[in-house]
């Protein structure tokens, strides 16, 4: 990867947000940091110790004062990105930040293109790939489950998993190749039992990270979840009584909701993004028919899909001995189970608060039934408890790795493929180059992962996605 400035410059940039605030904090990372630092500085920063501040001023060329400031000195490999750094902590004005930048350029310095500051840690052996994308990750966290796998990641976790994966391989494959030094010996250095039973685990390892990614994608982006259903089933209200204010339209007149409505939600640190829809019916007119085709097209999109169902109405079925959803609720999800086998999907019997019949019902068992009462609030816990198990999956967010990456799930995938292949050459006794080669192809797509083995246009794809300043 190339910046447009050498390598060996000496950056800088402001690393909070742009805009006025009551603090800004500029970052200067480089061979020439510390000097550069010292002539603004009204104190030498090159003879303090490292990991120290000091309060002071920063004066332009005609001595004029900008600002009383904090700056933090970090020398040598002792830093973020393991080269000198000083991180200056002025008063948040705009014109003092530009101010100090400004005075930073005309001393040498260059301003820092997105990523770079983390690039040159990546380069400099602070981290690896992954762990450098998983900060990307952290900042832009917005649930605490996002925040934790993130962290995991960002600390060497998965790194780790992935370093003692390739060792492994690693021993394997050079014991296999050595034996082609001694083919004409017939000697034998790899057990062959003990290396199909590693390509096993590592495959059965490698395929268990693959599934987590539709958790790790929900967790780091969201869950979307649609609320779908005949109009005045309670779908408004629903959304209203899960957020505990009232965003949506609530009338008793059908066809009140014309578009779509999207809000947020945490649920146990998981974030979902609620979508409450039109009410789906066949003839609308034009308004609302414009919304019943979004509410489609969300539908699509949507990861859970509610149905939601008026257990009051005299058409709903008879499940069990209470009054439960409607036929045509009943109907719909199980059409939708045919269309979108991979999507999770629950019916909400709405308004049991105004069945006559107080018995609980059960459902068909491939279709999940939940009795609620939107306006009341009965049943919304069993709902959110429901929804969260969904997601989860089986997987300990807190212990175990969890992919967020589609980068890290393609690479995961080649590596499954190869030591497919590799298993395949072993069981049929095909050549030791052979499922020596596999096992090298396998290694290489997990050091691709960590950036043992990088390419420039990864990387530039990779480090573009990051802020200036970080």
């Amino acid at each position: 990867m190339h910046f447009s400035g050498n390598s060996s410059d000496t950056i800088c940039a402001l690393s909070t947000a742009n805009g006025m605030a009551a603090i800004a904090v500029i970052r200067v990372s480089g061979e020439k940091a510390l000097e550069t630092g010292s002539r603004l500085f009204s104190k030498n920063l090159e003879n303090v110790p490292t990991h120290t501040v000091h309060f002071g001023t920063i004066s332009n060329e005609k001595g004029e004062l900008i600002d009383e400031v904090l700056v933090t000195v970090l020398k040598g490999n002792k830093s973020f990105t393991g080269e000198s750094t000083i991180e200056i902590a002025c008063h948040g004005s705009t014109y003092i930040q530009q101010q100090i930048l400004q005075l930073l350029v005309r001393s040498g310095c260059r301003l820092a293109e997105p990523g770079e500051f983390t690039f040159r840690a990546f380069m400099n052996g602070k981290m690896d790939l992954s762990q450098a994308e998983a900060i990307a990750d952290l900042i832009h966290s917005e649930s605490k489950k996002a925040h934790d796998v993130a962290i995991l990641q960002m600390r060497g976790k998965f790194s780790g998993e992935l370093k003692e994966l390739r060792e492994r391989l690693i021993h394997f494959a050079s014991l296999v190749e050595l034996e082609l030094d001694f083919a004409e010996e017939d000697v034998e250095f790899a057990d062959r039992t003990e290396l199909k039973q590693l390509v096993k685990d590592v495959i059965a390892y490698i395929e268990r990270l693959i599934r987590s990614f539709e958790l790790g994608n929900a967790i780091k982006n969201g869950v979307p979840v649609a609320i779908v259903g005949a109009p005045n089933t309670g779908k408004s209200t629903l959304l209203n009584q899960l957020l505990n204010e009232d965003r949506a339209i609530v009338s008793s007149i059908a066809g009140t909701t014309r578009d779509v409505i999207e809000e947020t939600l945490n649920i146990d640190g998981i974030l979902f993004r609620l979508i409450d829809t039109a009410g789906i019916r066949e003839q609308a007119e034009e308004i609302e028919a414009l919304g019943i085709e979004k509410s489609k097209q969300k539908i699509q999109q949507a990861q859970i899909i509610v149905v939601m169902s008026d257990a009051a109405v005299e058409t709903s079925t008879q499940l069990g001995h209470g009054t439960m959803p409607t036929a045509e609720a009943i109907t719909w999800s199980a059409e939708l189970k045919v269309q979108f086998p991979k999507k999770k999907i629950i019916v909400l019997a709405n308004k049991i608060d105004l069945q006559k019949s107080e018995e609980s019902s059960s459902a068909p068992e491939d279709i999940k039934v939940l009795g609620i009462s939107a306006k009341e609030g009965i049943g919304i816990d069993a709902f959110k408890s429901w929804m969260v198990s969904q997601v989860q999956s089986g997987y300990d967010i807190t212990q175990e790795t969890i992919i967020t990456n589609a980068r890290h799930v393609s690479e995961l995938e080649a590596a499954s493929v190869a030591l497919q292949q590799a298993l395949n050459g072993l069981e049929t006794q095909v050549s030791g180059d052979f499922v020596a080669m596999d096992i090298r192809q396998a290694m290489y797509h997990l050091g691709v992962i960590t950036g043992q083995i990088s390419e420039d246009d990864i990387l530039a794809n990779i480090f573009s996605k990051f802020c200036i300043g970080k």
